[in-house]
């Protein structure tokens, strides 16, 4: 019997009460990353549309792209959210009311918005969207998400310099939603307020057109001559990531209601991996808090997703000038994304998958799928769909078949080793 790939292909599913665990919210840049990330576990994600977002060099959601993944998400009981959170000149607001009453007719639950204008007019406008409002507005104390209650909105997601005790402190003292980013790239500035880019290259960070000036290499200069040192490895400015998934028992207890991973321009790999690993923990600890421990296997899998060296951010302590990146980075572990499997024949064990990046038989390989399934095996044979023998996958989105040692499930991925 055959297993095809379908857009409802099923995601293993614990038993879930929404009014005590926290929300899994996931990035996705594309209607393809909306899709895994619900499927390997997503409460709700996060997109932009083609206007009024910080990330227009995402893929972005056409209306009819929205309409897809918001019936999508509603068969796992996720939800769609969109970014509308630029900071807005004038001339960027015609057009705003007609943009949200289309995003509310689409389905949308909710936005994320920064600018006073657009949380105003959403609320007059579009009364069915939920307004929460951006991490941009850099809220980092309980006065002023008391304000933002009082404004109507229902939730506030937290600027990344938050602390943990500030967070005990707003739940405390205000009944309102806390949306707080647990994983993902952190700002060299205050949560996204940044003139490098608009100074080296006019695009406007606070709308839209971030070029990551923070990432680039640089030469260090004196009196007009470079102070580097020969071989010396450029300049860079980056902080390292954040990781809380060895924290997850803290940021239950302080009442954090939205767990956000940031990454809508990563890869389908990346959203994942990471959206598995989290709900995987987050179940775990719902289910027995008493009982509770940190899995090692869930640190190897953030691992094996991670771009960059990670941290925990500002949650516990300032970070300091070891929590940045200033030479070459090194990749935390040597995996790359390789396939996605479309299908799986149980009498054969074969199973067919679409290729991602390049390999071979002989390659170790690792498949995982939503709940913590995995295994690694070596790759043996290869064929293409009529039974050619291969001795490489080397074309992108090349379908090719293999025999697996374990059953594996459409939209379950497959990455191997670097070495």
């Amino acid at each position: 019997m055959n297993q095809t790939l379908t857009q409802d292909a099923p995601r293993l599913k614990g038993k879930r009460n929404r009014l005590d665990k926290p929300e899994l919210l996931a990035p996705a840049g594309s209607l393809e990353k909306l899709k895994f990330a619900v499927h390997y576990g997503a409460d709700a994600v996060y997109i932009g549309g083609q206007k009024y977002g910080l990330r227009s060099n995402a893929d972005n959601f056409s209306f009819e792209e929205m309409r897809e993944g918001v019936q999508y998400a509603a068969r796992y009981g996720a939800k769609v959210f969109v970014a509308t959170n630029i900071y807005a000149h004038q001339e960027d607001l015609e057009g705003v009311a007609e943009y949200l009453k289309q995003l509310e007719d689409a389905g949308i639950a909710a936005i994320i918005a920064a600018d006073p204008a657009i949380v105003e007019t959403a609320q007059k406008y579009a009364p069915k969207l939920e307004v929460h409002l951006s991490t941009q507005q850099s809220t980092m104390n309980w006065q002023a998400v008391q304000f933002w209650k009082e404004e109507g909105l229902p939730r506030v997601v937290l600027a990344r310099e938050t602390t943990m005790n500030e967070i005990r402190e707003m739940k405390a003292r205000v009944d309102v939603e806390l949306e707080v980013f647990i994983h993902g790239a952190m700002c060299s500035s205050v949560s996204g307020r940044c003139v490098l880019s608009n100074h080296f290259t006019d695009r406007d960070s606070n709308r839209g057109g971030c070029c990551q000036s923070c990432r680039w290499k640089y030469d260090l200069h004196a009196d007009e001559q470079s102070v580097m040192e020969p071989g010396q490895n450029p300049f860079t400015m980056s902080s390292k990531d954040l990781c809380m998934i060895e924290h997850i028992p803290d940021l239950i207890d302080a009442g954090v209601d939205s767990f956000k991973i940031e990454g809508r321009m990563k890869s389908i790999h990346y959203v994942a991996s990471v959206v598995n690993v989290y709900r995987q923990a987050i179940d775990a600890y719902m289910a027995d808090p008493e009982g509770y421990h940190l899995r090692p296997e869930w640190v190897e899998d953030i691992g094996k997703a991670a771009n960059r060296p990670l941290n925990t951010g500002f949650f516990y302590e300032v970070p300091g000038a070891g929590e940045h990146i200033y030479e070459a980075e090194e990749k935390p572990a040597p995996y790359d994304f390789a396939a996605v499997v479309t299908d799986y024949d149980e009498e054969t064990g074969i199973a067919t998958v679409q290729q991602r990046s390049p390999f071979r038989p002989g390659m170790e390989v690792e498949f995982f799928g939503p709940g913590g399934r995995q295994f690694i095996q070596q790759i043996a044979d290869l064929t293409d769909e009529v039974g050619n023998p291969l001795t490489v996958a080397r074309h992108p989105l090349q379908k090719v078949c293999l025999k697996t040692v374990h059953p594996v499930r459409p939209l379950d991925l497959m990455r191997k080793r670097l070495d």
